[in-house]
């Protein structure tokens, strides 16, 4: 979960200023959390609260029971984390969904369905419970086939990352189910330019992760191709994190940009 969160804090500059090259410096003090984050804080806020309740219920299976619990966990907090930062980049229909009394999901394919999704990859037991859970979330809001197919791609690529499995299996597993990567960062980088689907952005990161050799080297990848900086590189950082854990000077860092809210929450995970 934290890797999403730096690729979020790196990128956040860059997201509408693209630097097309590897070479900048990490963390300045231009660099400040989004949506990205708070979304992903707020995720796995709901699927930790739900674990505890979940036992306290005695429910031991992700029954209908739990995943009705998680699907309004899921929402609960989205909604009261993400009300109190009006003004760290929602999408306009997505911001009416953050404040609405009767928030329901409206067929979107937005990227926002993947870059939220991490923590499921790093919560999930079986493949199996990746797919329920990732679905289970994203379709609060992005319950278009894009959409859920993004955030299902993104939350495998973690969970199969955290399990330790080669990148080139992880990568067959991905072309075979989700998306073909027949193109290479550089191709794609002179004529790659700022997307909000789904479709044009999780393929993208997901080859920002598969070309990468290093945490660290997979976030400069990411925000090197431009685009929606903040996302693909929050994208790209959960996976990354999962398959090659974070430096703990890095780590510290961006703990640094969050706030006490934020760091409450992440703490309590």
């Amino acid at each position: 979960m934290l890797g999403a969160i730096i690729g979020d804090i790196v990128g956040s500059r860059f997201e509408f200023d693209n630097h097309r090259r590897k070479e900048f410096d990490f963390f300045t003090a231009e660099s400040f959390v989004t949506d990205d984050s708070i979304m992903t804080l707020a995720v796995a806020k709901a699927l930790k609260e739900t674990e505890l309740k979940a036992a306290k219920l005695g429910l031991t299976s992700f029954d209908e029971e739990y995943l009705v619990l998680l699907r309004k966990n899921t929402i609960h907090y989205m909604q009261t984390v993400g009300r109190k930062y009006p003004d760290c980049g929602y999408g306009l229909r997505f911001n009416g969904w953050i404040f609405s009394d009767d928030p329901k999901p409206y067929d979107s394919f937005g990227n926002g369905a993947a870059m939220r999704i991490s923590p499921v990859g790093f919560f999930a037991r079986s493949e199996k419970d990746v797919i329920t859970l990732s679905d289970v979330i994203t379709a609060v809001s992005h319950n278009h086939p894009e959409g859920i197919k993004g955030a299902r791609a993104t939350a495998l690529a973690v969970y199969m990352a955290r399990k330790k499995t080669p990148m080139e299996q992880i990568k067959r597993r991905i072309e075979r189910d989700y998306y073909l990567l027949d193109f290479t960062i550089d191709e794609l980088r002179p004529t790659y330019r700022f997307n909000e689907t789904s479709q044009e952005t999780v393929p993208q990161a997901l080859q920002c992760f598969f070309e990468s050799t290093s945490f660290e080297d997979a976030i400069r990848i990411a925000v090197s191709l431009g685009g929606d900086t903040d996302t693909i590189a929050a994208i790209v950082g959960g996976i990354a994190e999962a398959y090659y854990g974070i430096p703990e000077e890095m780590k510290e860092r961006a703990l640094g940009y969050l706030d006490d809210e934020l760091l409450e929450i992440y703490h309590s995970i």
